[in-house]
């Protein structure tokens, strides 16, 4: 049998849900070798420079989101947003056709299958990490996607979010402070839905 050394040198990463090719070379395997692995069938790759070891099991949510890391990390600039992020956040029960990027309102980059594109103003406010099977992707935080909501998806869609929410338990609960804040900002009047579900 064929020695596979650069598998030895990743063998810890092997064991994970998913892995990076960044990570790889911080252990010194280049991008070419774990191309060549995965046209052996010794690894499998489950998006844009995202790996997986062939005897690792996914997770179900690894599964559930195999390609949003994907679409994230082709666009460039881009946030994960509106329906996307609130079946991240659990805020939803829709399943998104499509993951919800927003792109710097300035930028040139179209819909496709895989990609739904909003445009927005400020990207930054609200913008935070989300760990997705070991990988990092950027995401707006609860508060900000919630406002968000209100400014692009239907109220009813919206109101929903936002009483999950405030239902949720207390390490997951919304921070009102900051959901105003960010409301003030966006230019949201969101204090009579606060209300609405609250009473």
């Amino acid at each position: 049998m064929k020695s596979k050394p650069a598998l030895t040198k990743i063998r810890t990463l092997l064991k994970s849900a998913s892995f990076t090719s960044s990570d790889a070379r911080k252990l010194g395997v280049s991008a070419a070798n774990l191309a060549y692995y995965v046209n052996s069938g010794d690894l499998q790759r489950i998006g844009h420079g995202i790996y997986r070891g062939t005897e690792a099991a996914p997770s179900t949510e690894d599964f559930r989101w195999e390609d949003l890391a994907d679409a994230a990390m082709k666009t460039r600039g881009g946030v994960v947003c509106l329906t996307s992020a609130l079946a991240l956040y659990d805020l939803t029960e829709e399943v998104p056709r499509q993951h919800w990027i927003a792109i710097d309102h300035r930028t040139r980059r179209r819909s496709d299958k895989l990609t739904k594109i909003v445009r927005m103003r400020n990207l930054s406010l609200g913008k935070t990490e989300f760990d997705l099977g070991g990988v990092s992707i950027p995401v707006f935080d609860r508060e900000r996607t919630i406002v968000d909501s209100f400014r692009y998806l239907s109220i009813e869609t919206a109101i929903k979010a936002l009483r999950t929410a405030l239902n949720s338990k207390r390490d997951n609960k919304i921070n009102l402070i900051k959901l105003k804040k960010y409301a003030k900002v966006l230019r949201v009047r969101i204090d009579p839905y606060i209300l609405a579900v609250s009473t």
